[in-house]
């Protein structure tokens, strides 16, 4: 008897989400088909598709075949080729699954309905587009809840993605002596050349209060330390407004951490390169991070987080990406910009944290508006004082998430699948 032959296609699109979702799942897929050798049942190949999206580095793809896992990678510049043409990639069985992991849900269909597949959707918060996907992986029960009735029946609670990362212990930062603050001032332009120069300052301060801290930055795969020196510099206008600057980036050897700036007030900063890095920062005790999918991944291991957006330089738009970077420029449009961030978005939104907002209450403290460095550190050796609201913040963060085994549980939802087919 001839073995089935079925293409099993995932759809992604950043290094977070290849790393937390993508590779667990893929390793379970894997352990199954090793026991599915020797069956005549069904014979499945991984293909991976990444998708357009902002927040991707372009590094997707060499991080991807560095797992020497998937028979087919498509880059995400080639998304609409791939559907308008998907023979000149391939070819396609007849049948097979298309399972979202990341970047837009809509992708994922409409990949789906032009090969002619099933579409699995893993949903962390909401399915977006239940009527058109055929199954949904929800990562818990209110996910289920938002789902309208008469889609369902579609949906199977699965778990957290995020709840099965592997870290590796052997990068271990934790001592006795030193509380860890992890810092995420931002990783394009527009945000740091707000965030490293209001970040230092905030630093500068806490050290002066509290010496026995060590402060690490995870440094975005779209940065690396020269951006560090250019946005504490004068080229940078935001700079001017803040005293602290960097002395010194110098290499570290035989560490987990690749860099280390030291202030010109003597504070270190450590810089990992390593891209997630979720084993470090989960020995941290607080985050002090922007806004952004940064408040996610934070949320996702259950970090506690003080989320800044200083609005005293919105009139800096020439330094913002895209169509406003653009038309900042023009200074009439420039301020009337500024007056309608400031005075109507600002405050119709009621948060900005990505877990403040999926659970619709406060869990994380945001500070937004004219904030001081002075008064964000103030609140940061404060919440140190006070563990007991830290434990609060990581309780309530976990209490969002959903439970562990969700790589396996969907792993099997996608063989069932192909077993109807």
């Amino acid at each position: 008897m001839q073995k089935k032959s079925v293409a099993v296609v995932i759809v992604s699109n950043g290094p977070g989400e290849l790393a937390t979702w993508v590779n667990p799942v893929v390793n379970e897929l894997n352990k199954i088909n090793e026991s599915l050798c020797n069956e005549d049942e069904v014979n499945f190949t991984l293909r991976l598709v990444l998708v357009p999206c902002p927040n991707a580095t372009g590094k997707e793809v060499i991080i991807a075949n560095s797992w020497n896992k998937f028979e087919l990678i498509t880059e995400s510049k080639s998304f609409w080729k791939l559907l308008i043409k998907p023979r000149s990639f391939a070819n396609w069985p007849k049948k097979g699954v298309v399972i979202f992991l990341g970047g837009d849900q809509f992708w994922s269909i409409l990949l789906a309905k032009r090969l002619g597949y099933v579409n699995i959707t893993y949903a962390e918060w909401i399915s977006r587009w239940p009527q058109w996907t055929n199954k949904i992986a929800a990562m818990n029960k209110k996910v289920k809840e938002l789902v309208p009735k008469k889609y369902k029946y579609k949906c199977q609670i699965i778990g957290d993605l995020m709840a099965d990362i592997k870290l590796d212990n052997a990068r271990s930062i934790k001592n006795k002596e030193k509380h860890h603050i992890a810092l995420l001032p931002g990783s394009k332009k527009a945000k740091l050349s707000v965030g490293i120069p209001f970040f230092l300052e905030i630093v500068d301060h806490i050290a002066e209060e509290n010496k026995n801290i060590n402060f690490i930055i995870p440094i975005a795969p779209t940065t690396d330390k020269s951006e560090y020196l250019f946005f504490q510099s004068e080229k940078n206008p935001i700079a001017k407004y803040y005293s602290s600057k960097i002395k010194t980036i110098k290499n570290i050897k035989d560490s987990c951490f690749d860099y280390v700036i030291e202030t010109s007030k003597d504070t270190k900063i450590y810089l990992i390169k390593k891209h997630p890095c979720y084993e470090i920062l989960k020995e941290c005790d607080l985050a002090i991070t922007t806004v952004g999918a940064n408040t996610a991944e934070l949320a996702a291991i259950a970090l506690p987080m003080l989320v800044v957006l200083p609005t005293q330089h919105l009139n800096m738009m020439n330094a913002w990406d895209g169509i406003f970077g653009l038309i900042g420029k023009i200074s009439l449009i420039n301020r009337v910009l500024t007056f309608i961030v400031r005075y109507f978005y600002f405050k119709k939104k009621k948060f900005f944290a990505w877990p403040n907002i999926k659970s619709q209450r406060m869990i994380v403290p945001e500070r937004i508006g004219n904030i001081s460095p002075r008064n964000v550190a103030r609140e940061v050796l404060f919440l140190l004082k006070n563990r007991d609201q830290l434990k609060s913040i990581s309780n309530n963060l976990r209490n969002e998430r959903g439970d562990i085994g969700a790589a396996k549980k969907l792993a099997s939802m996608i063989i069932n699948s192909i077993k109807k087919l």
